[in-house]
């Protein structure tokens, strides 16, 4: 599995990017390097950093349509947690296709905290994922250049499409304000087919025009919100921050805060019937298998609109709706 990070490795950095070399995460260093990382997993623990051009050689060369990348949420290591849940999703995307990849999944890992406690992660996390923007936002500027600034032989025509998974949307956020502040001079493009805001730990009004989460909107085609309102890991997060006297509810919670506020490309889909019996007890991490094994309701509809380019909500007037077990 192919994998892009901005965690600084033990050791040296290569210094010889034509070489692939052995990658090393340093998980007691959760500071947000400025240097990305282009790697390659071949098992649990061993990973080998092969440089830019060679990853998105490979992607490009690949026979899959598609392309979704992966942000992981806070607390969360790249082993037991991150490429172990990539590989499932891999894997559950693969079965739709009779084993035949029409989807390629890309995770992009940021530097959560390693010691104890969850409240001094979450907040170590936070700070991570805002410092990430500056790295991951060069990131998206190195695959704008590669689908439109480089000879035909190299463009890559695959459509892209991003999942960010609870306080991954914090960096996605973060990230889509740093590349249009830096890079972009006429707004920003629309570079993802579908985006998908998985439990999402940011505020519920962050999509609504003039809000920091307003550019997911121009990035994307499609922005599908998935929430549940007895998601307990977020219902922590909200004490957290209470604490620090930021008095909103979550977009994983509620949904977008006033549809009317937001951008018309935004669809709402309710999760609350069975987020908890397929992530028992946080009902957190439900966009997956429904716990025996079998697609989701939530991976289902992800995938109907990776397949077809559109958003499934039944009344696309209101835009929301309510998925059933």
């Amino acid at each position: 599995m192919l994998f892009i990070t901005n965690r600084s490795p033990m050791g040296s950095m290569n210094a010889d990017l034509t070489k692939e070399v052995p990658y090393e995460f340093d998980l007691d260093n959760n500071a947000a390097g400025k240097h990305l990382f282009f790697c390659r997993r071949d098992g649990s623990e061993n990973y080998s950093e092969i440089g830019s051009e060679k990853l998105m050689n490979e992607l490009n060369a690949g026979k899959e349509k598609q392309i979704l990348f992966f942000i992981h949420g806070f607390s969360n290591l790249p082993e037991p947690d991150i490429f172990p849940r990539a590989q499932q999703l891999q894997s559950l995307l693969d079965a739709e296709t009779a084993g035949v990849r029409e989807i390629r999944v890309l995770p992009l890992i940021w530097p959560c905290d390693n010691d104890m406690g969850i409240v001094q992660d979450y907040w170590d996390d936070q700070k991570s994922a805002d410092h990430s923007a500056a790295s991951m936002s060069r990131l998206l500027q190195k695959f704008m250049a590669w689908r439109h600034e480089l000879g035909e032989d190299k463009q890559c025509m695959k459509r892209m499409n991003i999942l960010a998974h609870s306080m991954g949307n914090r960096v996605l956020r973060e990230t889509i304000r740093a590349w249009n502040k830096y890079d972009l001079a006429s707004g920003v493009p629309m570079l993802f087919r579908n985006t998908f805001l998985m439990a999402a730990d940011v505020v519920n009004e962050t999509l609504e025009y003039g809000q920091s989460g307003e550019l997911i909107c121009h990035a994307s085609r499609n922005v599908v919100v998935y929430h549940a309102s007895d998601d307990l890991a977020l219902r922590a997060s909200k004490v957290s921050n209470l604490k620090n006297k930021i008095a909103s509810r979550r977009l994983g919670h509620t949904g977008p805060e006033n549809m009317e506020n937001a951008p018309k490309n935004i669809y709402a889909v309710d999760c609350d019937d069975f987020n908890n019996s397929y992530d028992y007890p946080k009902g957190h991490s439900y966009f997956l298998d429904d716990g025996k094994g079998n697609p989701g309701e939530v991976f289902k509809h992800m995938y109907k609109a990776l397949k077809t380019g559109r958003v499934d909500v039944g009344n696309n007037i209101q835009r929301c709706l309510i998925l059933e077990k």
